[in-house]
Order: structure tokens, then sequence, then C-alpha cells
């Protein structure tokens, strides 16, 4: 059993640091890269039809695990199974579900991996016990939300193997094709947003996925990468590094940790929480 997650701690620090959000487009494409995963977005994801309401419901899950409290957790990762539960379909012949054991446990895993990667790139990288401390409360966490105890690998060792085996088992496939789609493709979240400016984001993003995808994977998905590329990138990282890394750990997480808190509360007084929806939904 691991440190509870309270201020100061591993998972505290990096979980909710704002430099996670620059690997947002890579996870996915890690996460749809797993065939059973693919399925259940192909199947049941509303995410290319309405991308920015489908990020705010996960960045509002996420912030529950981790800085939601225990009590949070437990109620959010029960309403996760039982909303993934009806998530079921036929892939190459053969039945999936979204709580199949292996591909549940991979988009934990790749969660669990986006902060270490995001210090690695952006910050200062986790030291041996930091990363201890935080791979074991993540695994807290997985417990919770119900991935099985012979999927988490016993320390960040085992986890960096496991990792690397699984995604040196993915290719490309039509639910990649279709989030690179997506990403070219997906209108302002905003009305206000000057188009010039929404114009980059496609440009930005798609580098951003190239940069840090592990690079065989990046090759076999036919994503070029180039020596100038990296370069450029080398660059980005190191501004962001310098200007982030001076900032305490308090200010870059508060805005999950006060997203974690607001929607704790929310989930206990649900009638207000039904009122915003529809109100959002009647502006939009």
């Amino acid at each position: 059993m691991a440190r509870p997650v309270v201020r100061g701690t591993a998972a505290w620090k990096y979980f909710g640091d704002f430099r996670d959000v620059l690997l947002a487009g890579q996870v996915l494409v890690l996460q749809v890269a797993h065939p059973v995963v693919a399925a259940g977005v192909r199947d049941h994801s509303d995410y290319t039809s309405d991308p920015w309401t489908r990020l705010m419901r996960t960045g509002a899950s996420l912030s529950i695990y981790v800085y939601g409290g225990k009590a949070g957790a437990r109620v959010e990762a029960a309403r996760l199974r039982s909303l993934h539960r009806s998530f079921t379909g036929v892939a190459d012949g053969k039945r999936y579900s979204a709580l199949d054991p292996a591909a549940y446990a991979w988009v934990h895993a790749t969660l669990v991996r986006v902060p270490v990667d995001a210090q690695r790139f952006f910050g200062v990288p986790l030291t041996a016990s930091e990363l201890d401390e935080y791979y074991a409360q993540m695994c807290d966490i997985g417990r919770m939300l119900g991935v099985r105890e012979r999927d988490l690998p016993p320390d960040w060792a085992a986890f960096s193997r496991y990792y690397d085996s699984m995604v040196a088992g993915f290719t490309g496939n039509a639910a990649i094709d279709q989030l690179f789609e997506t990403i070219r493709t997906v209108t302002k979240p905003v009305r206000w947003l000057p188009g010039a400016c929404w114009h980059w984001h496609a440009r930005i993003q798609m580098f951003l996925i190239r940069a840090t995808l592990p690079p065989a994977f990046r090759e076999r998905l036919g994503l070029q990468w180039t020596d100038a590329d990296q370069r450029r990138f080398d660059r980005f990282a190191r501004a962001i590094r310098l200007l982030a890394t001076p900032v305490p750990a308090a200010v870059r997480t508060a805005h999950m940790r006060w997203i974690g808190k607001l929607n704790v509360w929310l989930r206990a007084h649900p009638h207000i929480r039904r009122l915003l929806v529809r109100d959002g939904a009647r502006r939009s």
C-alpha cells in the first residue's frame, strides 16, 4: 500500500502538472493502438463529432482519481466501470468488451506513463525514489479502478518492460487514422478564438505526437521525423523546461486539483450538475 496522495507526494506533484497536456495526442494514439480500445472507440465514442466535450469529461474524471480523495475516487471508479460495462461489440469476428482486463490495464498504463514522460521531455526527470512512490500510488489508483493485481507490474522497472513490450506489438489501424483526421479537421472549441491562431493547432499537435511517440512505433506509423525536426523539438522542450521548472508544484497542478474537488462536489449534488449540463447544452 502506497502513501496517500497528499500534498508533496509524487503523484500529487506530477500527475496534474500542466505540461502533461503536451502529451495528450501521444497518449490517445497509444491507447487506440490497442485493438480492443480501437474497436470500442469505433463503436461507442463520440470524440470525432464532439471532441471538446469528450476531452472535458476525461479531464474531469482523471482529476478525481488523484485529487478528489479516496472516497471520490472510489465513486468515480464505480461509475466508469458501470459505464464501460455496456461497451461491447464485435471486432475481427471476435466479441470484445471495454472491460477486457488487458485493454483496461493498458489504458491505465498509458495514463501512468504520461507524467513521467512529460517530466523527461519538458522538466526534470523523476528520481528513483520519486518513481517508486509515484508508481505505487498509481497502482493503488489502478486497483480502485478495477485493474487486476496481476496486470499491475510490481515496480517501475517491470512496468517499463511491460509498457515497451506492448508498444512493440502495435501497428497502425483505422482508429489511429481517424484520430489524425480529427486532429486535422476539428473545429474551434470556442467561436471567439481567432482563426489565424487555430490554423496552427493541427500542425503543433501532430508535431508533438511525432516528437513524443516511441521512435520505433512512430516509424511503423509512417510518421516522418528528421534531424531538423529533432532540433526544433529540443529548442521547444528547452523553452518549456526553463519557463515551467521554477514554478512551484502547487501552481503547476492547481487547475487539476480544483477540477477534481469541484467534480467530487458536483457528483455529490447531482441536481446542480444536471442543471449546469443542460444550461451548457442550451448555450452551445
